[in-house]
């Protein structure tokens, strides 16, 4: 529901922007940015700058932004609750770049992750591992199989991402692993390979109770 309201907004936010590039407003990129030059415009004196059907509009959907707002702001606390109450939860979010989002939306989705055999199973069944195919004696690493749950895989990548953001700065195992990746691939790649990472991590943690140690990470799961 939470990512489904984010979309909404988002969608909202879009449509609003198209209709006053249309009127050759344009605005920079990012939410926050775009309601507070909107609402700099509708306080400025010249109705020149908007017609009245296009103020009103902007008024309306300056209205719509707050209320979906709220309902987030209702959603992100009692995830925020769900993920205080539960011990599993607790112990996810020890792994980097899982936070309470990412730990409920585990645990609510499995119940029981001895379903899987093992952090590998679980991994590819995210869709977080490459597919291959092979010619002769040669195997060719193909892009990642997007199989499983979507969302649970979009969380695993944007978490991911978030980690790679502090990756410079970072002097323990897992940020020179990373810097020694980004040196040969891509940044997307390093992400993908993060998430997987951390995909066998949870696998651990879910089925076996386990809790997380940062050389786990840093190490083949």
């Amino acid at each position: 529901m939470r990512a489904r309201v984010i979309h909404d907004r988002t969608a909202t936010a879009n449509q609003m922007r198209s209709f006053l590039a249309e009127e050759g407003l344009v605005f920079p990129q990012g939410l926050a940015t775009f309601r507070s030059r909107l609402r700099a415009m509708l306080d400025d004196p010249p109705a020149e700058r908007l017609t009245p059907l296009l103020r009103d509009l902007a008024h309306r959907f300056l209205e719509q932004l707050r209320v979906l707002d709220e309902w987030i702001d209702g959603l992100n606390t009692q995830l925020r609750q769900a993920f205080s109450a539960d011990d599993a939860c607790q112990r996810l979010a020890e792994i980097v770049g899982i936070g309470p989002v990412i730990a409920t939306a585990l645990v609510g989705t499995f119940g029981n992750a001895r379903a899987f055999k093992n952090g590998r199973q679980f991994a590819a069944w995210m869709g977080l591992t490459p597919r291959q195919h092979s010619s002769g004696a040669r195997t060719q690493l193909l892009c990642i199989t997007k199989r499983g749950d979507p969302y649970l895989r979009m969380l695993f990548v944007q978490g991911a991402r978030a980690v790679l953001r502090t990756a410079a700065r970072r002097r323990d195992r897992l940020g020179q692993w990373l810097q020694q990746l980004l040196v040969r691939r891509h940044k997307h790649v390093v992400a993908v390979a993060l998430a997987n990472k951390m995909a066998r991590i949870t696998w651990v943690v879910l089925a076996k109770g386990a809790d997380f140690h940062m050389e786990k990470l840093s190490a083949t799961a």
